[in-house]
């Protein structure tokens, strides 16, 4: 069985693949130097609704010259990568595994994980820490679920009722919700990307500039493909895990590997006084605040590069420091 391929459409777009042991073939691209040549690989997992397309504004200089191969796949699912009807949280960080061996990064590599795309790295730092020469969780959601989660925190959140509506509809109502994120009547997938709601005004500026959420559209979500991925992604994140990452040991006691958490104060996706929260209880992940930063900080070319900074060079900006109020 071939393990690695290459497919060319008929624009003559090449696409990189990997086929892993179940059958399934995981897409992917690469950014940076070449893997044999590099000082760091890093993996980086994409968010809801995106794919290995993403944006992550660190600079082709920055990466060349601190020697990093970026390897950005596409999830189960998503864009050109097969679907997983099994999809879980273990079997996120196993397709990662899978995926580092097939293309052999060595025995050790970095993972960055973006929003919704944390729960596959943190999953990873439960099953894999040998594995893991650092972690960083950029913008990391929240599960409401989580077990150890005080209810202090969340009984007042808007987003812990909201995720708990969507979570029925999409596990109960799959067709009834298809329909309301397709019909023309009134709006609903598109309502998302301009709702100050959900976006600060520095996200909010961003979109404006992008093409924001490329699959979350109606004319994505019209492929049931499409609809179906984000259903199951979706799903798995926000349903019940098989381990609550608030009680999670520090698996770097002697310090050989780190894990980071980036978040914007004004973020209105995941409320920072969570994000606190989950730095407080894990005292050995470094939590790093951006000031004026939202949910969107992958779309900053400044704070992508400081991320790569931290987490391979153990930089820690003071502008990123969170101040913290006794």
């Amino acid at each position: 069985m071939e393990s690695k391929s290459s497919v060319v459409d008929e624009s003559g777009i090449t696409t990189l693949r990997v086929r892993l042991s179940d059958g399934r073939y995981l897409a992917y691209r690469e950014r940076g130097v070449p893997k044999n040549k590099c000082k760091y690989s890093i993996i980086l997992v994409h968010g809801f609704g995106s794919s290995k397309e993403m944006s992550f504004m660190a600079s082709d200089k920055l990466l060349d010259g601190m020697g990093i191969y970026l390897l950005i796949y596409d999830r189960a699912g998503y864009g050109e990568s097969d679907p997983n009807p099994k999809r879980s949280v273990k079997s996120e960080a196993s397709d990662i595994e899978e995926l580092a061996d097939q293309l052999q990064l060595g025995s050790k590599y970095y993972v960055i994980g973006v929003s919704l795309g944390c729960y596959p790295a943190w999953s990873c730092i439960k099953r894999i820490p040998q594995k893991l020469a650092g972690v960083a969780l950029i913008v990391p959601f929240i599960n409401y679920k989580w077990r150890s989660l005080p209810d202090d925190l969340t009984k007042d959140d808007y987003r812990k009722q909201l995720c708990r509506l969507m979570l029925l509809l999409t596990c109960y109502t799959p067709g009834l919700l298809h329909w309301w994120f397709t019909q023309k009547m009134f709006p609903s997938a598109t309502v998302l990307e301009g709702n100050p709601k959900f976006f600060c005004d520095k996200d909010l500026a961003v979109l404006k500039n992008t093409d924001g959420y490329q699959l979350f559209t109606q004319d994505g979500i019209r492929k049931r493909r499409v609809f179906d991925s984000l259903r199951r992604d979706f799903i798995v994140a926000f349903s019940k895990w098989d381990f609550d990452p608030l009680e999670l040991s520090n698996p770097y006691t002697q310090n050989e590997s780190s894990v980071h958490i980036w978040q914007g104060y004004e973020d209105k996706v995941v409320p920072v006084q969570l994000q606190r929260h989950v730095s407080k209880t894990l005292p050995w992940i470094r939590y790093h605040e951006v000031p004026d930063g939202g949910h969107l900080l992958v779309y900053d070319t400044v704070v992508c590069e400081a991320v790569l900074k931290s987490l391979l060079l153990g930089e820690d900006p003071p502008l990123y420091r969170p101040k913290l109020v006794l």
